[in-house]
């Protein structure tokens, strides 16, 4: 059994694995105490454990995960991996982002993937059949630019994303919202056209907070997975302990 955990600024996503199988998935704030682990390992017989996070990682928690797995794997860019990352700085590029398309890759090995990322940041991956990570865009995510109308102007209220959403806003309000939702939609479009002539067969995968936002406003057919990162953790822990680099 394989507990992968994805610890992000405000919550930590936990998924346990039996080989492939994602059998339980929850979220805990990311500052739980010691407890919440050790009924983890007290509830269930777990052989390897992988994290990745995007803060420091409490010692604590790591001397505690550590001595309740056989297999201990702190996700790191230099980290062994089942795909080849052609980022020229990979030291820089966001575990969450490689960890969606080793997912994606695991679910549909053998395809060129676009990775759609639609949270605090929306982001655009990309691997090829050959299983390369080619690279990939960041912009900035929906409650992002509500804010930064706001923030970086003095008339502009801050808008929230309930409401009528025209193509044509008649007010201020509605007119944010038409252009921060449609403009994001019309981005993702965009980029899926656009790799679609290069790559005809190109599957999508939308993750993230916002995934089901867009899901319906999309006209391209998509596949949206929530757990697409642990989905990825539990792929790399794999190919880890079969390979003896834990």
């Amino acid at each position: 059994m394989n507990l992968c955990i994805d610890q992000g600024n405000t919550n930590t996503k936990i998924a346990l694995f039996e080989d492939d199988i994602l059998f339980k998935s929850f979220t805990i704030e990311a500052a739980a105490n010691n407890n919440a682990w050790d009924s983890l390992f007290t509830d269930y017989r777990i052989s390897n454990t992988i994290i990745s996070s995007v803060k420091d990682i409490e010692p604590e928690l790591v001397n505690l995960l550590k001595n309740e797995s056989s297999h201990f794997l702190l996700l790191s860019y230099d980290t062994p991996i089942p795909i080849l990352n052609l980022y020229n700085t990979p030291e820089t590029l966001g575990k969450d982002r490689l960890a969606a398309v080793i997912g994606a890759n695991a679910l549909h090995p053998e395809n060129d993937i676009l990775v759609i990322d639609a949270g605090t940041a929306l982001t655009f991956d990309f691997i090829s059949k050959q299983g390369e990570y080619a690279g990939g865009t960041i912009a900035p995510g929906m409650n992002m630019r509500f804010q930064a109308l706001h923030t970086f102007t003095k008339k502009l209220p801050l808008v929230q994303t309930e409401g009528e959403i025209p193509f044509l806003g008649l007010n201020s309000e509605r007119a944010i919202r038409s252009g921060v939702i449609n403009g994001m939609t019309f981005e993702i479009e965009g980029y899926i056209n656009r790799l679609k002539i290069i790559y005809p067969k190109l599957l999508v995968f939308l993750t993230g907070g916002d995934c089901f936002f867009f899901e319906s406003r999309l006209k391209s057919s998509i596949f949206v997975n929530q757990n697409l990162v642990l989905i990825g953790l539990n792929s790399i822990i794999k190919y880890n302990a079969k390979n003896n680099e834990i």
